[in-house]
C-alpha cells in the first residue's frame, strides 16, 4: 500500500507536467536550431562523399542540432530515394547521428536547474524585443532550452517524496537484472519516443538516490533501441531504401547492446573511470554511459559499413518493378516525414529538376517526326511503344509530379515556417504549375500538328527545316539550363536563360520574316507547309517564354 501521506494526484501532475515541459522544450529548441542552421543541415548531409569518416562527423554535427537520430534518418531516406546518395553512404552518417543525439543529455548533466527560468526570461526578452527574424529564432531556442530544464526540475519535485516508498524501491531493485533494465528502457522510450527524455528521468531519479548507476546503465542501453521505433514506424509504409535505413538504425543498436551486455561490468567500470576526468556526479556518469555506448557503436561498426549495407540488402533485396512504373507514379517526397522546411524545399527543387528533365525529353522526341533524319517511330525509353505513346506517358508523369510536389509544398507551408520560407514555397508551387503547362502545351499541340504534317504530300523547304531545327535546339538549350539551375541552385544559369530569351525572340522574328519571304517568292514547300511551320515555331517560342518566366520567378524568390 502507498504511504498515507503520499499525494498521487500531485505526484502525477508534477511528473507528467515536468515530462511535458521537457519534451516541449526539447522540440522547441530543436525546431528553432534547425531554422537557424538553414541550408547548412542539408549541405552537411547531401554533399557527403563516399568518405566514411566525413559522413560520420557530418551525421554527428547535424544531429547535434536536430537532437533526434530518427529525424536525421528521415532526411537520409529522402536523399537516398532522390538518388543524391547511396544507401551504403548513409550508414556512417547514422553512426555519427547516434552520437550527436546524446549532446542534450550532456547538457542536462550540468547542474543548472535553478537557472532554468532565467533562460526562459532571456529568450522571451530576445524574442519580444528583437525586430530581426534570425535573432528571434535564437530567442525561441533559448526558451526551449530553459523549458527543458524547468521540466526536469518539476520531475525532481515529483520524485522527491518517493524516497521512502517501499513499492518504488522494489520496482527499481528489479532493474538489477540487466535484461529487465534493457526491456524497461526499450518499452518506455518506445512510448515517449525520446531516449533523451528517459535519460533525463534517470538522472532525476539518481540525483534523489532512487536508482543506482549500475541499474541505470541497462535502462540507458534499452532506451537506445527504443528510440529506433519512430524510424521503424516511419519506414514501414515507405520504399525499400526507407526500410533499409530504418532497419540499419535499429540493428546497429540491437547488435551494440548484444555486444555490451556480456561486458557490462567492464563498460560500467570504464564509465566510472572516465568520470575521474569528465565529472564524478551520477548525472554526468549516466550521460557519459549514453554517449560512450554510441561512440563504441561508431568505432566498432564504422570500418564495416559497406559489408553491413550488403547484409541489409540481403535481408531487404530490391523488388523488380516494371520500367513504366519506375518512371511513372514515383516521387521521393513524403509529406508525412517533413523534418525541416529548408530540407523539404531542397528535395522539392530536385523533383522540379526531374520535371524539367522530362520536359526536355518531350521537346526532343516531339520534334523528331518533323525531322527529315527521323526514321523510327519507336520510343527508346519505352521499348515497344510508339513515340506518340511515349509522349503521352511523359505528360502523365509531369501531371503526377505537379500534383505531388504541389501537395508536398502546401503541407510544408502549413508547418511552422517563416514568411520568407512561405514566399519561397509559393514561388516554387507557381513554377511547378508553369512546368506542367509546358508539358500540356507540347503533348497537345505536337500530336495535333503531326496529323496535319502526315496529311501533306510535301516536306518543309531546306531553309525552313534548318531554321526549325536551330530554333528547336534553342528551346532544348533553355530547358537544359533550367534543369541545371534547379538541380544545382545556380542563379547565374537562371539569369542566363533570361538574357538569352530576348536574343531568341529576335531570332524567331527573323525566321518568321524569312519564311514569309519564301511564300511571297512562291516557294511551293513553304506555301504547303505554312500552317505547320508557323505553329511549330509558335510552340517553340512559347516554350522559350515559359522557361524565361520560370527563371525570373526562381531568381526573384527569397
Amino acid at each position: 500500500m502507498l504511504d498515507s501521506g503520499f499525494d498521487l494526484v500531485k505526484f502525477l501532475m508534477f511528473l507528467l507536467g515536468g515530462l511535458s515541459f521537457f519534451l516541449f522544450g526539447l522540440d522547441m529548441m530543436s525546431q528553432n536550431l534547425k531554422k537557424a542552421a538553414g541550408d547548412e543541415l542539408r549541405r552537411l548531409l547531401s554533399g557527403i562523399s563516399q568518405n566514411r569518416f566525413k559522413g560520420f562527423l557530418s551525421g554527428g554535427a547535424v544531429t547535434t542540432v536536430l537532437q533526434s537520430s530518427s529525424a536525421t534518418t528521415v532526411m537520409l531516406v529522402g536523399f537516398v530515394q532522390a538518388g543524391l546518395m547511396t544507401f551504403s553512404s548513409t550508414l556512417p552518417i547514422i553512426l555519427g547521428a547516434n552520437i550527436g543525439a546524446t549532446v542534450t543529455t550532456q547538457l542536462i548533466a550540468f547542474k543548472i536547474l535553478d537557472y532554468s527560468l532565467f533562460f526562459v526570461v532571456a529568450g522571451f526578452v530576445i524574442r519580444f524585443f528583437s525586430g530581426n527574424e534570425a535573432v528571434k529564432i535564437w530567442g525561441e531556442a533559448l526558451i526551449g532550452f530553459g523549458l527543458l530544464f524547468y521540466g526536469m526540475e518539476l520531475m525532481g519535485f515529483a520524485v522527491e517524496p518517493l524516497q521512502e516508498l517501499p513499492e518504488l524501491k522494489f520496482i527499481l531493485e528489479s532493474l538489477s537484472n540487466p535484461y529487465t533494465g534493457v526491456a524497461a528502457g526499450l518499452v518506455i522510450t518506445a512510448v515517449i519516443q525520446s531516449s533523451n527524455a528517459l535519460t533525463g528521468i534517470l538522472m532525476v531519479l539518481a540525483a534523489h538516490g532512487l536508482i543506482e548507476f549500475y541499474h541505470a546503465v541497462p535502462v540507458v542501453l534499452g532506451s537506445n533501441i527504443g528510440t529506433c521505433v519512430t524510424a521503424v514506424i516511419a519506414g514501414a509504409g515507405s520504399g525499400r531504401n526507407a526500410k533499409r535505413v530504418a532497419l540499419s538504425h535499429l540493428l546497429f543498436k540491437i547488435f551494440g547492446v548484444m555486444l555490451i551486455l556480456p561486458l557490462l561490468g567492464f563498460f560500467i567500470d570504464f564509465v566510472l573511470f572516465s568520470g575521474k576526468y569528465l565529472g564524478m556526479g551520477i548525472e554526468r556518469q549516466i550521460a557519459n554511459a549514453h554517449t560512450f555506448f554510441n561512440i563504441f557503436l561508431g568505432i566498432f561498426f564504422l570500418p564495416f559499413t559497406k559489408q553491413f549495407a550488403g547484409f541489409i540488402e540481403k535481408i531487404l533485396p530490391d523488388i523488380p518493378v516494371p520500367d513504366e512504373e519506375k518512371i511513372l507514379f514515383l516521387s521521393y517526397l513524403d509529406d508525412t516525414k517533413i523534418v525541416a522546411a529548408d530540407v523539404a524545399v531542397y528535395l522539392s527543387r530536385k523533383e522540379i529538376a526531374r520535371m524539367a528533365s522530362t520536359i526536355k525529353e518531350m521537346i526532343i522526341i516531339a520534334a523528331m517526326p518533323f525531322s527529315g533524319k527521323y526514321q523510327n517511330e519507336i520510343d527508346r525509353r519505352f521499348p515497344g511503344r510508339s513515340f506518340e505513346e511515349g509522349l503521352k506517358l511523359r505528360e502523365k508523369e509531369i501531371d503526377f509530379l505537379e500534383k505531388k510536389i504541389s501537395d508536398y509544398l502546401f503541407q510544408v507551408a502549413r508547418e511552422n515556417v517563416s514568411k520568407e520560407e512561405q514566399q519561397r514555397i509559393y514561388c516554387m508551387i507557381s513554377i511547378v504549375k508553369d512546368l506542367e503547362s509546358i508539358g500540356d502545351l507540347i503533348e497537345r499541340n505536337f500530336l495535333n500538328l503531326l496529323s496535319k504534317k502526315k496529311a501533306l504530300d510535301i516536306d518543309f523547304s531546306e531553309e525552313g527545316r534548318e531554321e526549325l531545327e536551330i530554333y528547336h535546339s534553342k528551346a532544348v538549350s533553355q530547358i537544359s539550363l533550367l534543369r541545371e539551375a534547379f538541380d544545382e541552385k545556380d542563379l547565374s544559369k537562371a539569369a542566363k536563360i533570361m538574357t538569352k530569351e530576348r536574343k531568341y525572340l529576335d531570332l524567331e522574328l527573323q525566321y518568321r520574316v524569312r519564311h514569309l519571304e519564301r511564300i511571297v517568292c512562291k516557294r511551293e514547300e513553304s506555301i504547303e507547309t505554312h500552317e505547320v511551320h508557323m505553329e511549330l515555331m509558335n510552340i517553340l517560342n512559347q516554350v522559350i517564354v515559359y522557361t524565361s518566366n520560370i527563371a525570373k520567378a526562381f531568381v526573384s524568390s527569397p
